[in-house]
């Protein structure tokens, strides 16, 4: 994983929005419907081409395929794993059942979504089939990505056993544990394959954070701390083998736009995040929520051998943030971690988290990569004392 050396380097979470024509065909083949196989490689093809000439165009140094391959960051997971089926009841968020208008707000603006509240169950034992599907994402992205300029790095995303667990229920395993543990096993499959492809790992792992609202919404914060202790656990089990360097971390509060008056403060966390046996930690601060958090870093000394990729965007939001505010953002990492060469700015979270789930429309998701890219050049003249950016 590289550092930001000479400039601060920039990068996004990793969800990009995809077309209505490729998101209808990602929706009939999550739901088992026929769809035209032909068609969905083609569009895919073209949605990647189209979302890394963009992330290109916007000076985006750290970049990947816009998850344009998968119908949302984690619901994916069981076309590729025998041993799900039936329906989950996922939990909601406490301000969902304290604010039903947010509720009625939501299926308003997002009718018809992948399955989040509705994902299968784990109903037998879990066996990660073969790794064609990674294998041919992979090979699409690198090949676009080769096109022209290239990026200075590439990544993929994978989600955590947590948040696979906490979306796709148990109804097999004895224990929450022992369900972890499978998913782990099971999804080394994919973490390995994206490693040695040659590509950033990126664990998205919001059960770190956002699950304390919901799967775990009844238990205490210290209960959470040791449940999250256990979900970094199952991650390192997972990424056994592959070198810290080459895996980073994205933790977040949930990607929608509500009070999120329940999160968990970030300082609680901390301690078990930083056991994570990862290279980078991609953290939101960009969200009105959490923007104040950087002072946990400095109660929790960052460690030494970590990235920071703090979100300087926000990503529910068709504002585009100046980017002033944006290097202001970045300043205020460097200081809180007391290292420039350790900071990479990103986002805040994804911009299509879930196929039709889109908050922000597509010409302001490039316009505010771009101001991730200005406000880091102003950042960078700062930082390193000079009268512009390189």
């Amino acid at each position: 994983m590289i550092a930001s050396h000479d400039r601060i380097l920039t990068t996004h979470v990793g969800s990009l929005p995809r077309n209505e024509t490729l998101s209808e065909l990602l929706v009939r083949r999550e739901a088992g419907e026929s769809y035209d196989r032909a068609q969905l490689n083609a569009e895919m093809d073209k949605a990647v081409r189209h979302v890394v000439a963009k992330q290109k165009d916007a000076g985006i140094d750290i970049g990947n395929d816009g998850e344009q391959q998968r119908v949302g960051f984690q619901t994916y997971v069981p076309q590729r794993m025998s041993g799900f089926g039936g329906e989950s009841k996922r939990r909601r968020g406490r301000e969902f059942e304290e604010f039903p208008e947010l509720t009625q707000y939501l299926m308003r603006r997002f009718p018809s979504v992948s399955k989040q509240q509705n994902a299968p169950q784990a109903q037998a034992e879990l066996h990660y089939r073969d790794t064609a599907a990674i294998d041919a994402e992979i090979a699409r992205f690198t090949r676009i990505a080769g096109e022209g300029k290239s990026f200075a790095e590439t990544f993929m995303t994978a989600p955590s056993p947590g948040i696979i667990a906490s979306t796709m229920l148990n109804a097999h395993y004895p224990t929450h544990e022992a369900y972890l543990a499978a998913i782990a096993r099971e999804m080394s499959n994919e973490y390995r394959a994206i490693h040695e492809a040659g590509l950033v790992l990126q664990i998205d792992a919001p059960d770190l954070a956002m699950d304390r609202t919901m799967f775990y919404r009844d238990k205490s914060d210290a209960e959470f701390v040791k449940a999250v202790e256990l979900h970094v656990a199952m991650i390192n089990k997972g990424i056994a083998g592959i070198p810290r360097e080459w895996v980073r971390l994205h933790v977040c509060y949930g990607n929608w736009e509500g009070p999120h008056i329940h999160d968990v403060a970030l300082e609680k966390i901390l301690p078990a995040l930083y056991q994570a046996e990862v290279g980078a930690l991609s953290i939101e601060f960009s969200n009105p929520r959490h923007a104040h958090e950087y002072a946990a870093l400095k109660r929790a000394p960052f460690p030494k051998d970590m990235i920071l990729i703090p979100g300087v965007v926000e990503s529910t939001s068709n504002f585009v943030e100046h980017p002033q505010v944006v290097a202001r953002r970045i300043e205020e990492a460097v200081a809180a971690i007391g290292d420039r060469e350790r900071v990479i700015a990103s986002t805040d979270c994804g911009f299509g988290t879930f196929t039709r789930r889109e908050w922000v429309i597509e010409p302001v998701v490039w316009l505010k990569l771009k101001s991730i890219r200005d406000g880091a050049d102003i950042a960078s003249a700062r930082l390193w004392g000079r009268s512009s950016a390189a």
